[in-house]
């Protein structure tokens, strides 16, 4: 996949209160974000709480992204879930037809999807689970853009299916020298200096380099750079990140206006 040159999008998972109990702070980091993953119901979300975000980003102008995950709303879609692949193929095909429709009925298109949690970090490592993701997407439109990070096998079972697909890096976690993210078992799984996540998603953006946790050099290709909305430390970078971008000379849009298949 290739992008256009010294482009970037930023984005955030959204959308991820539960009726009266609020996850994150959507209307405080939308105004900064290009594009954004709406949970679909499964791991977080009701119809109320979906058609409010979708509304929120219309008026901000960012882009909607799905995002669905295992049927997990206790564990947050964080817990590994011993599903088969045909189980996958459908549960990505439920959610992601249900927030698509409700996009489609406010006058927006779906621009992408992206997998949350444990069901994007099988998705990493498993063949079957990404090809069954990769299959429901095209089925619902096969020019959704799938999110996905760099080397995982949602990445290559994405690409020889011929999809668009955007290399995702994170601003605010940490990385270990195979380019997989740090555990969040670990207290330092979250960064927590703003400061230190924009330059270092510079870095990674204009230069294709980041160094890990452990202190290596890991050559990396970034499409989108996503932020989690209910770290304070990212709604405080966010505010910083799309001005540094285009002081180094980086074009901060939607994914849809500049991703191209290679």
């Amino acid at each position: 996949m290739a992008g256009a040159r010294g482009s970037v999008d930023v984005s955030a998972d959204m959308g991820e209160s539960l009726g009266p109990w609020p996850m994150g702070r959507d209307p405080d980091i939308a105004p900064h974000l290009t594009s954004a993953h709406i949970a679909c119901g499964f791991h977080a979300s009701d119809p109320s709480t979906i058609r409010r975000t979708i509304e929120l980003l219309h008026h901000h102008h960012v882009a909607i992204g799905a995002h669905p995950g295992y049927p997990d709303l206790v564990g947050f879609g964080r817990r590994r879930m011993d599903v088969s692949a045909r189980e996958v193929e459908d549960i990505v095909l439920y959610q992601v037809a249900a927030v698509k429709g409700m996009v489609e009925a406010s006058g927006e298109r779906l621009q992408h999807v992206k997998p949350h949690g444990a069901l994007y970090n099988v998705a990493e490592a498993d063949d079957s689970t990404a090809a069954a993701i990769v299959a429901a997407v095209g089925r619902i439109d096969p020019t959704l853009i799938i999110v996905a990070t760099p080397h995982s096998r949602l990445c290559a079972q994405a690409e020889a299916a011929g999809m668009r697909v955007a290399r995702e890096f994170f601003l605010d976690r940490g990385y270990n020298a195979d380019g997989t993210l740090v555990s969040r078992r670990r207290p330092d799984a979250m960064l927590t200096n703003p400061e230190t996540m924009v330059r270092r998603a510079v870095t990674a953006v204009r230069d294709h380099r980041l160094e890990t946790d452990d202190h290596a050099m890991l050559d990396i290709t970034v499409d989108t750079i996503c932020l989690h909305g209910d770290h304070g430390p990212s709604q405080a970078a966010v505010r910083m990140l799309r001005s540094a971008l285009e002081g180094a000379g980086i074009s901060v849009q939607p994914l849809r206006q500049w991703l191209r298949t290679s």
